[in-house]
């Protein structure tokens, strides 16, 4: 019996779009774990994850219940969960005999450097955002709209940076890439070459790195501007992880 897991829909082709969705969809397919998506609009996340039992992962801006995806139904042993952490933990106890995504007990270190990865990244979501909500389809835009507006007090339109704002976010966002590119450089020679934190084999904090950049190449585009300059910065290290796992993207 298959997994489901459950994404959210866009206009793109195709029609998986979010870093955190591709999180759980990247371990999926690294572990060749059977699986079929499901697709969920925005305003039916909430219904959808009290119908399988799962509780809120956090609170919204106004201190409401937050529910949230990638969540996943695994038949075969009835648990439903989400949170692509949560998720993750599980398929690696779940099916131990598959390619593992926190090798040699690295978990902890792996979901430090997530966070740190996060923290240096925090300058995008201005930019990235709005451009995300406007690949949505209409119910899923519609709804975002409105409750980002009821939570943050501003229009999509006004979030994103403009003139000398926008160029000064912008150079901080390559800054905080720059520090992350020195962690990546720091493994050069302790282990035996590959472009992942453990050399030629991917692991969680590489599957997190490639899923917010492969979210940044399907919402401005491939040939957009922002995707060339993002590709170009570091000797070409965040297109190069993207396209190192690019057979990994795949849709089910």
């Amino acid at each position: 019996m298959s997994i489901t897991f459950y994404d959210i829909p866009s206009t793109n082709p195709g029609r998986s779009w979010s870093a955190n969705l591709f999180k759980t969809r990247y371990t999926l397919n690294l572990k060749g774990i059977p699986y079929k998506t499901e697709w969920v609009e925005f305003p039916d996340i909430e219904p959808l994850c009290k119908k399988l039992g799962i509780p809120p992962t956090g609170k919204n801006a106004v201190g409401g219940d937050h529910y949230s995806l990638p969540a996943i139904h695994d038949p075969s042993t009835g648990v439903s969960l989400s949170d692509s952490l949560l998720i993750a933990e599980y398929l690696e106890r779940t099916y131990p005999d598959t390619p593992q995504v926190f090798p040699h007990n690295t978990i902890a270190l792996q979901v430090a450097f997530v966070d740190a990865f996060r923290s240096n990244i925090s300058a995008i979501w201005d930019f990235l955002t709005p451009a995300a909500c406007a690949k949505f389809n209409p119910r899923s835009e519609e709804y975002f709209r409105r409750t980002r507006k009821e939570w943050l007090g501003k229009d999509m339109e006004d979030m994103a940076p403009k003139g000398d704002a926008a160029v000064a976010e912008w150079a901080r966002f390559k800054n905080g890439l720059d520090k992350v590119d020195a962690w990546y450089s720091a493994k050069t020679g302790a282990v035996n070459g590959g472009p992942f934190l453990l050399g030629k084999t991917p692991s969680w904090g590489d599957i997190v790195v490639a899923s917010y950049f492969v979210m940044m190449r399907i919402v401005w585009g491939e040939d957009s501007e922002q995707w060339k300059d993002i590709s170009s910065w570091n000797g070409g290290r965040w297109a190069g992880i993207v396209g190192a796992l690019k057979s990994f993207e795949i849709v089910i």
